[in-house]
This record gives structure tokens, C-alpha cells and sequence, in this order.
């Protein structure tokens, strides 16, 4: 008896819960059936008849509405999602989920005025409430307000660091949240082998927002292989929605192998649901002849951290095609202009451009290098220093160190 009576009750439990599961005879098994249709199942028909069915008992249930005014917003149903959520708010104005629901419902039909209006009625009653406060700086950064998003941004960092989806919508509007930027940065670069004279590397540049995405001149001065060179170069970062965005990069310098003659980049950038990030690309050199490498990125904003990886491919008609790889780890410790990074990678990447000349090299490179980056923001005056470890093969069977390190300065106004 004693053997056989807890597994009596086992099977006793395990019967109640099925039988838990199966009700639907009151509203709380019926949201709860139609949560599980909803989630597990995606069969929102069937998720809407038990909400429905739940509603007919209890009329003022509004958990089951804001529910359903979801499904119905997921079903691109938008009429009859705000009149789920326009019942609940005319008898309880202050119901936060519901606020928070119809904002999505608007933010997602491209409704920006409307959603920032159901975002600030739901703030009167709950000024500080993190998912209405992220929502309005949604809408606001979709408007093109990056400043007032970015302050909201803050202002949820500093409440909770960890808060993933602040800090990736931070990053994605940075370079925006003021009219102007000026940069200057230093990089130094030492060779214990390769090269018996060290690299020099200072760009001074200008950015401004305007109606397409910011744009960025600048000016890059170098001295490698015992000889001076400039570089004029321009960037820009033209949005395409909410979603994407574009990288767009020209450059040219008449003093070749100091830079290439001509550089050119184009990058696809989108900022994708829950907190991820990604980038297709192409970067393009010509020194005497074109190098064409090809750049895929995937990135997740985890708590204060950011998680990435990146490849870079060269294809080559008559060697081996390269490929080289990068990790990345980020910890913010402040908003999206406060982080230390380690990058791990593989290869010569296009876009470090205290290294980019030697994709102009004979030999193919064996490549393994670690950096530590590191980024602070005062008000509006931000300071970056680098440093690298660069472990490579240059000849055959000859291998070189190289160190690096970097400092710069960023003042928007």
C-alpha cells in the first residue's frame, strides 16, 4: 500500500490537470484555452472563439478583451481590435495593458500620431511604466523625433540596465538624437617583425541628420610604409523604415597603397523583433586591382550585453576564397554610448581601417587578433579608446605581432 498510494496520487493529479486544461465551461478555462491556441497551437480561430465564448460569460473580463483586441490586431483585423480596447478604456481608463495594446495596434499600422496619443493617455495614469514609456520612444524615434526618443531611452537604462529592447532602439537611433556631430581620432599602430616603422592613422569628420539619415564627411590622414597619404571619404545611413536601413560608404585618395584609390561600401541593416539586429553587405577596395568581400553580421541584445558574429568572404578566381570571422561581446553600463567590448576574430577586416592596406597584400594573410573597445558619454561629449592584439602570418611560415590602440573624441551638439 505504501508503494502503490503516492503513485495513486501521481495519477489522480495528473488527472485533475487534464481535466483543468480541458474546461471550458468557465472564463478562466476558457482564456486560458484560448492563450494555449493562441501560443502554442497559432490557431487564432480557435484562440478568438474561446475568448469570445469567455466574453459571453463574463462581459466585463478585461483581460480576455486586451486579448482579444491582440488577436485581432494580429490578424490585421484593426477595427475590430479598437473597439475591443476602446470598451475597455471609455469604462476603465486607467487599464495600462490596454493602453499598451492599442499603441501597438497603431505603431504597427504605421499610425504614428494615433499610437503616440494612446501612449501619453495611458502615461497620465502611469507616468512610469516601462512598457509605455518604450512604446512612446518607438513611435517617436518612427517620427523622426530621435532626440525626445533618445532622452525616454535614458531614462529606462538608468531605471533598468538590463532592459534589452531600450538599448538596442538606443543603438539604432545614436548617431541621430543630435542635428550635428564632430569626430577626430588617433591610431597608433606597432609591428614587431612585419614592418620596421609604425602606422599613423587620424581622421577628423562631420556629421548631420537630415530628412534621408545622417550623413558623414571625412577626412583621413595616414603615414604607412614611410609615406604620407589622405583620404577623403563619405558616409551615410539613409533610413528605409522602421525596420531598415542603409550603410552607404565612398571614398578616394590619390596616394595608392597609403589607401586604396577608390573604396565603396553598401550595407542592408535591420533592426529586427525581440532585440535582434542584422546586416548584409558589400565593401569594395581598389588599390591596382578591385577586392570585392562580402560581410553577413547577426546580433542579440541580451540584458546590459550584446552578442555578435560576423563573417567577411573574398572570393578569389585564383587562390582559395578567403573567409575570416569575428565575435563580438558588449557590456553597456549606461546608456548606448556606455559600453566595453571584446571582439575575438579571424582575418583582415575592411572596415578597421588602421588595417585595411594590407587587403592589398601579395601573400594571404593568416590573421588572429582580440581587441578591447571601450565608449563613455558625457552629456553630450563621448570618448573611445581601443586596443588591439594582432598575431599574423605575413610570409609563409613567418609570423608578426602588431599592437594597436586608439583613442577618439565625439562632440554632438
Amino acid at each position: 500500500m505504501s508503494i502503490r498510494a503516492p503513485l495513486l496520487w501521481i495519477l489522480l493529479f495528473a488527472g485533475l490537470q487534464v481535466c483543468a486544461q480541458a474546461d471550458t465551461t468557465t472564463s478562466d478555462g476558457l482564456f486560458q484555452a484560448a492563450r494555449h491556441a493562441a501560443f502554442e497551437k497559432k490557431d487564432y480561430v480557435l484562440a478568438e472563439h474561446y475568448a469570445v465564448k469567455a466574453l459571453g460569460l463574463s462581459p466585463k473580463y478585461a483581460d480576455v478583451r486586451v486579448f482579444l483586441g491582440r488577436l485581432y490586431t494580429w490578424q490585421k483585423r484593426p477595427d475590430s481590435a479598437r473597439a475591443c480596447f476602446n470598451y475597455i478604456l471609455n469604462d476603465e481608463p486607467d487599464y495600462e495593458d490596454a493602453a499598451v495594446a492599442y499603441t501597438d495596434l497603431e505603431y504597427w499600422n504605421d499610425n504614428n500620431a494615433a499610437a503616440l496619443e494612446r501612449a501619453n493617455a495611458g502615461l497620465q495614469y502611469h507616468p512610469a511604466s516601462a512598457a509605455l514609456l518604450l512604446r512612446k520612444a518607438k513611435v517617436l524615434a518612427a517620427m523622426r523625433h530621435y532626440g525626445e526618443a533618445g532622452n525616454i531611452v535614458d531614462t529606462l537604462l538608468k531605471k533598468n540596465s538590463k532592459n534589452a529592447e531600450a538599448l538596442a532602439l538606443g543603438n539604432s537611433i545614436r548617431d541621430e538624437r543630435s542635428l550635428n556631430r564632430v569626430g577626430i581620432s588617433y591610431d597608433y599602430v606597432y609591428f614587431d617583425k612585419q614592418f620596421d616603422d609604425p602606422w599613423h592613422l587620424v581622421s577628423l569628420d562631420y556629421g548631420r541628420r537630415t530628412g534621408i539619415g545622417t550623413v558623414i564627411g571625412r577626412v583621413n590622414y595616414a603615414n604607412r610604409f614611410r609615406d604620407n597619404g589622405v583620404q577623403l571619404e563619405v558616409d551615410a545611413y539613409p533610413r528605409i523604415s522602421r525596420t531598415f536601413y542603409l550603410y552607404v560608404n565612398g571614398g578616394y585618395s590619390n596616394n595608392v597603397g597609403v589607401f586604396p584609390r577608390w573604396r565603396a561600401g553598401l550595407s542592408v541593416y535591420a533592426n529586427l523583433p525581440r532585440s535582434f539586429e542584422a546586416e548584409l553587405g558589400i565593401r569594395h577596395l581598389y588599390f591596382t586591382s578591385a577586392t570585392n568581400i562580402y560581410t553577413a553580421y547577426i546580433g542579440k541584445y541580451y540584458s546590459s550585453f550584446l552578442f555578435g558574429a560576423r563573417a567577411y568572404f573574398v572570393p578569389s578566381k585564383t587562390s582559395r576564397n578567403s573567409v575570416s570571422y569575428n565575435l563580438l561581446g558588449r557590456y553597456y553600463f549606461g546608456g548606448a554610448d556606455d559600453f566595453i567590448g571584446l571582439n575575438l576574430g579571424t582575418g583582415v577586416s575592411p572596415d578597421e581601417r588602421y588595417l585595411s592596406p594590407q587587403l592589398n597584400a601579395a601573400y594571404p594573410l593568416k590573421t588572429y587578433k582580440a581587441s578591447l573597445d571601450f565608449r563613455h558619454a558625457f552629456k553630450l561629449n563621448i570618448v573611445t579608446l581601443g586596443a588591439s592584439l594582432i598575431n599574423q602570418e605575413y610570409m609563409p611560415d613567418t609570423k608578426g605581432n602588431q599592437i594597436q590602440a586608439g583613442v577618439g573624441y565625439i562632440r554632438r551638439f
